[in-house]
């Protein structure tokens, strides 16, 4: 297809494809002619992964630069992949030096090793578990971090349904595909359900006044 049917089928305007090629987030069409590209359904499946990660996922281009690189590297193990995206998600951004850092590095390497999790404290993921709750804590609510048990028990069932999602795919490029839309979008939709499961049991609890 040309680049003009590739834009209505993707939603995508040509000038932002034509950004998209220059930046190498999508693959440059085949030349028919000096001033003509043909492109395929897979610049559309490109197209539609990187609108997703950037309007639903949240992601800056940066970043879902580094995650199609990554994606589009067969020598990278899929663990690298997910970390990735995982990082994508939630950089981190380091912590002022304080008691409350300190405090929330011992609470996240604790649980990391009552778990038994196959992880570092030190990961993004864990620096960002400290960065929440040394928030939590200059907050003046450091005693939510009695909830990171039960927390790390919904994610446990998170992330089995999302790796059985991923397992479910026998292509390399569907698999690791899967990866990270399982890791980014599925990021938004736990958000979206927390908020939705958080309005249900707010109105069950306080009854109609929680619905005005």
């Amino acid at each position: 297809m040309r680049i003009g049917e590739l834009s209505r089928r993707s939603g995508v305007p040509v000038p932002t494809i034509k950004f998209y090629v220059r930046e190498g987030l999508l693959p440059a069409g085949r030349l028919t002619s000096p001033n003509q590209a043909s492109y395929d359904d897979g610049h559309e499946r490109r197209l539609r992964l990187i609108r997703a990660l950037l309007d639903v996922g949240g992601l800056p281009l940066a970043a879902i630069g580094e995650v199609l690189r990554v994606m589009e590297d067969p020598e990278q193990p899929l663990f690298d992949v997910l970390g990735a995206a995982a990082k994508s998600i939630a950089p981190s951004r380091g912590g002022d030096p304080g008691p409350e850092l300190e405090d929330a590095r011992e609470d996240v390497a604790e649980l990391l090793k009552r778990k038994g999790w196959l992880c570092e404290a030190d990961s993004p993921g864990g620096e960002s578990l400290v960065e929440v709750l040394v928030a939590l804590r200059r907050a003046g609510h450091g005693s939510f971090v009695e909830l990171l048990d039960d927390y790390a028990a919904a994610a446990e069932q998170v992330a089995r349904v999302d790796l059985d999602y991923v397992g479910r795919r026998v292509a390399r490029e569907d698999l690791v595909e899967g990866v990270v839309v399982g890791t980014v979008l599925g990021e938004a939709m736990f958000a979206a359900l927390r908020r939705l499961a958080h309005v249900d049991a707010s109105a069950r609890a306080f009854g109609e006044e929680a619905r005005d």
